[in-house]
């Protein structure tokens, strides 16, 4: 997902309009989309599948064109390239996402939800408003993909109680409001700001030794085996979903426009069926390598008080009350 690749020459003229440009037949579109994923990874195998459906359904009249790697820069930098129609769209996560439209990141509150079915039913009750919310940011949500349950993974040290944070070196990443707080609410602990790309490095150099990711990209990435503790507990749920520039598809000739919505949501139920399924198996792979680190009911509880203080925190300007609260109802929390 990090490495960076030399893109290949484009055949034949082509001519950008908001991301949608003419490929050498000229009956035909190209649709770029950026993403961070490794080509041969599992979401770019979901990827490349979708490509093949548009094609084969459009008689090759629609094009999506993939630049996997984080070709396009970072998620912050991919959202500013689908604004000013240097991308038509993006598979994005909670950080992109919330660059869009920053309500969208409260489903990946701390604490919230620990499970698949907890985030099912709450985002089926808001996602309407959530994609209410993007249109007007001028994005279309073409389907939700998931990225996994987050894990806390450590080296050198073991993480039971959010105390034993502080003298470590956590990664966060850039533009992520939600790990700011919770160092912020923990106090004397600094994250480590840096961008995906920059976390392998500064796992090998030691100036970061602790990071809180799902199983599957902690795998796929190859930062699980810089790790010797992984918790059991799942503090969070990842986010993700397909999204393009609403011109970008109000540019397509209505057929086109129509497979490309159709299969984009099928594209975003295949991402969480298999993302979910793959990230289990990995958690189960990298617990049998890793000292697996259980908690205790007061540690746990520890962790809950911690993150109900962050919820109300974001609560407080970052993210609508009245959201935090009923997605806490939806919770049980």
């Amino acid at each position: 997902m990090l490495l960076r690749t030399k893109l290949g020459a484009l055949l034949g003229a082509v001519v950008a309009l908001c991301g949608v440009t003419a490929v050498a037949d000229a009956s035909a579109a190209e649709i770029s989309i950026g993403t961070l994923a490794p080509k041969h990874s599992p979401w770019g195998k979901v990827f490349r599948v979708w490509k093949e459906a548009v094609e084969k359904k459009t008689d090759g009249k629609l094009v999506l064109k993939f630049f996997f790697n984080g070709q396009q820069g970072d998620e912050a930098a991919m959202v500013g390239k689908i604004r000013s129609g240097q991308l038509a769209g993006a598979a994005i996560t909670s950080v992109g996402l919330g660059k869009i439209y920053q309500p969208m990141l409260a489903l990946q509150m701390p604490g919230l939800f620990d499970t698949w079915e907890g985030l099912d039913k709450a985002r089926d009750e808001i996602k309407d408003k959530l994609a209410e919310g993007a249109k007007g940011e001028g994005f279309f949500i073409a389907g939700w993909g998931d990225v996994g349950l987050a894990h806390t993974f450590t080296k050198g040290v073991e993480i039971r109680v959010p105390t034993d944070l502080r003298g470590t070196k956590p990664y966060r990443w850039r533009d992520d409001i939600i790990a700011s707080t919770i160092y912020d609410e923990i106090k004397e602990v600094n994250g480590v700001p840096l961008g995906v790309p920059e976390l392998l490095p500064a796992l090998d150099q030691g100036t970061v030794n602790v990071f809180s990711v799902p199983a599957l990209a902690a795998e796929q990435l190859q930062w699980a085996s810089r790790a010797d503790h992984v918790s059991e507990n799942v503090i969070a749920v990842g986010i993700g979903a397909l999204v393009f520039s609403q011109k970008a598809i109000d540019e397509l000739e209505p057929d086109l426009k129509e497979v490309l919505i159709s299969t984009g949501r099928k594209a975003g139920k295949m991402l969480t069926d298999r993302i979910r399924a793959e990230d289990s198996e990995a958690f189960g792979r990298i617990k049998s390598n890793l000292s697996l680190v259980t908690l205790k009911a007061d540690e746990i509880g520890q962790w809950n008080e911690l993150f109900k203080k962050v919820r109300a925190r974001l609560a407080q300007g970052t993210f609508p009350a009245a959201l935090v609260s009923r997605l806490e109802q939806l919770a049980g929390k």
